[in-house]
């Protein structure tokens, strides 16, 4: 999927890379620069660039890399920049690409650039984790850099020195004083050191692998694994804002910028400063819209089930942005490769055999952290939306699928319902 890094891109080493990818241009040749996930750069020579396809120029790629010909389906092309000036050419996972066929790769070099892209979106905290989550996390990142733990070796140093490469930044900050106490950030980051050595104790190694030379490919594919928790893995990132709830009735909240996440999953508002999730929604449970007048800002509209004190009512948020139409775009197009897949995917994996050709995902499609308060958890109270009710239909607490709506636009479902989505949720309330 090729997108500027306003509209569709990944912020982080990306940001960092805004110079050009084209370094020098002659007569006839050009030197392109392909950036990777973790920033190393692939130089190629290309002949006759303006005519040169997306599809060879990628096929040059994966000659450089040596990567086998499935790498074609799960790595993308990107053009990243801030002010599409000078675009960096970035060589990362394709957003359609399901994560059940990731679990059958094997190739390991796929598999480390796979790793690098998610380890870039952990620590940058573009993939909010819950402080035991990026502990595991790390751990496994731990191993990957360090080798096996070594009991009585001066490992708590060499974590401790490089403690920013295995935890994202706000959990590697020791708070001080008594607001930080408040907050309830300086007890978290104080034992976040202990608890990435505790995890980093416990990484398994595979059968017979006790030698530092141990397969990577494992404790890559436990890294994946462990990402593949999270619903917002392998998404698209968009740039908008979003009203806060009014203070007081003279008193308006304002916006809080936010970062819209579009997989093949669904959407996620995640808030920028907090790094939690406002709002996470399946397509099942969302009718969507864009609007761009002329002289107002760029709108994307998520419509859902919600209620307000205690009364069903459909609610509309509000994302302003100027990628609205692209985001618009996307989430039509994920509905739609999603439905065309369905009676043809495989039932096995990480979903298991169970489920009938054809039926909406289980639950476990979208599995979730069982805690409260979870950084996944939808935070609804902290979102200003619109809630209305159509006069003179009877409301229920769980509603069938909706027959009212503002949008045309959403998920056909054959049969089905939607449910209340309730600000924390938990699933083991169900």
């Amino acid at each position: 999927m090729d997108g500027p890094e306003g509209s569709a891109g990944q912020p982080g080493p990306a940001e960092r890379s805004h110079r050009s990818s084209v370094s020098s241009v002659g007569a006839r040749a050009a030197d392109v620069l392909v950036y990777l996930a973790d920033d190393t750069v692939v130089p190629l020579a290309v002949e006759s660039l303006p005519s040169l396809s997306a599809h060879e120029l990628h096929r040059a790629i994966r000659e450089v890399l040596q990567l086998p010909d499935v790498a074609l389906e799960i790595f993308a092309l990107w053009l990243v920049s801030p002010l599409l000036d000078e675009p960096s050419l970035q060589f990362r996972r394709n957003v359609f690409f399901p994560k059940r066929r990731e679990l059958q790769i094997h190739d390991e070099e796929v598999l480390r650039l796979l790793y690098e892209e998610a380890k870039a979106n952990v620590l940058a905290a573009r993939y909010p984790c819950d402080a035991e989550d990026c502990e595991a996390l790390g751990a496994l990142v731990c191993r990957l850099q360090l080798g096996p733990f070594q009991p009585g070796q001066p490992t708590a140093c060499a974590v401790r020195e490089k403690l920013d490469s295995f935890l994202p930044a706000h959990l590697c900050k020791r708070g001080h004083g008594l607001f930080a106490a408040l907050r309830g950030r300086g007890a978290k980051a104080g034992t976040s050191e202990q608890g990435l050595l505790s995890a980093y104790r416990r990484v398994k190694e595979g059968s017979g692998d006790s030698e530092r030379e141990a397969p990577l490919r494992t404790h890559y594919q436990a890294y994946l694994a462990k990402c593949h928790e999270l619903p917002y893995y392998g998404c698209a990132f968009f740039h908008g804002e979003v009203d806060k709830p009014a203070q007081s009735f003279l008193h308006r909240g304002g916006r809080k910028p936010v970062t819209v996440a579009i997989n093949l999953e669904g959407v996620h508002v995640i808030d920028n400063r907090e790094k939690h999730v406002l709002l996470g929604l399946r397509f099942q449970e969302l009718s969507w819209d864009h609007t761009s007048p002329e002289e107002e800002e760029s709108v994307l509209w998520l419509e859902f089930d919600g209620n307000n004190e205690g009364t069903p009512v459909n609610k509309l948020l509000k994302i302003y942005s100027k990628q609205a139409e692209l985001m618009s775009s996307l989430i039509e197009y994920c509905i739609e490769l999603s439905q065309a897949s369905e009676p043809t995917a495989p039932q096995e994996g990480a979903y298991g055999p169970s489920s009938a050709p054809g039926s909406s995902p289980p639950p476990a499609q979208r599995p979730q952290l069982r805690r409260q308060g979870s950084v996944v958890s939808s935070r609804i109270q902290h979102l200003s939306t619109i809630d209305y009710v159509e006069e003179g239909e009877q409301i229920r607490p769980v509603k069938p699928k909706r027959t009212t709506s503002f949008f045309s636009r959403q998920l056909s479902l054959g049969q089905g319902s939607y449910t209340v989505v309730q600000p924390g949720e938990r699933p083991d309330q169900g």
